[in-house]
């Protein structure tokens, strides 16, 4: 019998009695003596059952004044245990600092219960699995508990954002309706009092945030993604174009495996070439995007989006002189 088997067994008769002796355990599970403590143990100290057990009258049972628990990983198979470790990892990339800093500590420890309890050490899994963040930016903690708070409350939020495409500071009412966490930093997208519209605020930008007592103005999920969500990346709107790009040989196998948006058209050229279509609202990030590929990327369209590339390009040449 595999051990998240009788992990669920031991839990369900400790739950349906008061208590129950160890012999009435070891009859049921049908296992040794050692095994069946090694397993109250691992309940215990590994999974955080609150598992108790009376000396008096040799009895095991929950502590029913604990803090409410669930066991981790009974209803998993070992492989699905492992494949938790992603998950271990992608919490630890978080910032110490960010909203659930006091609550992914316990969690990871928790995962590491659960991947302890296989055959494997979590520790020879993970120094074989990494996940890396790129280009992530530091938000101070208490803005991002103050937002969270706010919008899961469905509060506004007084704010001083500081815009960094023109380097001016603001004051502003906010009504904050989600936060997405993009490309290793997060954003928030709210209804923006004093433009009277749909705004997506950096986290990191936000250098004050006060909650206000004021209900939230609420706006539909489909009217969200009109308007944030229809163009290229982070940046959206509601005017959309379409760019088309045209990519090398050497590059098209790449591109051809990216997704750089939900609705891309993208067709192989009898060259080998690759070209993809892709919408497109404000152009800062794909433009970012676009000139990653350097020479190996063309903008056939719009002309405008061809012409700012082509500019940006040639800005970048210059830099160089003459060498």
């Amino acid at each position: 019998m595999a051990q998240a088997e009788r992990f669920s067994i031991i839990q369900r008769l400790l739950n349906a009695q008061r208590s129950v002796s160890f012999t009435t355990l070891q009859q049921r599970l049908g296992m040794s003596r050692a095994t069946l403590y090694r397993d109250l143990r691992d309940l215990r100290d590994r999974m955080g059952v609150p598992i108790v057990f009376d000396r008096d009258t040799g009895r095991y049972a929950i502590d029913r004044q604990a803090a409410r628990y669930e066991v981790p990983g009974i209803w998993f198979s070992a492989a699905e245990i492992h494949a938790l470790l992603s998950m271990q990892q992608l919490l630890a990339a978080f910032d110490a600092g960010g909203l659930l800093a006091e609550h992914v500590g316990p969690l990871r420890q928790r995962l590491l219960g659960m991947l302890e309890s296989t055959t494997d050490s979590a520790d020879d899994i993970a120094r074989r699995i990494r996940i890396l963040s790129a280009a992530a930016r530091h938000y101070a903690p208490q803005h991002f508990q103050t937002i969270a708070g706010a919008l899961m409350e469905r509060r506004r939020l007084e704010i001083v954002y500081a815009a960094r495409s023109k380097g001016d500071t603001s004051r502003r009412q906010i009504s904050p309706q989600r936060l997405t966490h993009y490309r290793d930093n997060w954003y928030l997208d709210a209804w923006c009092h004093l433009r009277d519209e749909l705004r997506s605020f950096a986290v990191d930008a936000i250098k004050a945030a006060k909650t206000i007592d004021i209900t939230a103005r609420e706006i539909r999920d489909e009217d969200l993604d009109a308007v944030l969500g229809a163009g290229y990346g982070i940046f959206a709107g509601t005017q959309v174009q379409w760019a088309t790009l045209l990519f090398t040989p050497e590059r098209a196998r790449w591109v051809a495996a990216e997704r750089w948006h939900p609705e891309q058209q993208g067709e192989f050229l009898e060259d080998g070439s690759y070209r993809l279509r892709v919408p497109y609202s404000d152009d800062p990030e794909l433009i970012m995007d676009i000139l990653k590929y350097g020479p190996d990327c063309e903008v056939v369209g719009p002309r405008e989006l061809r012409a700012k590339v082509r500019a940006l390009l040639k800005a970048a040449v210059g830099r160089y002189g003459d060498e």
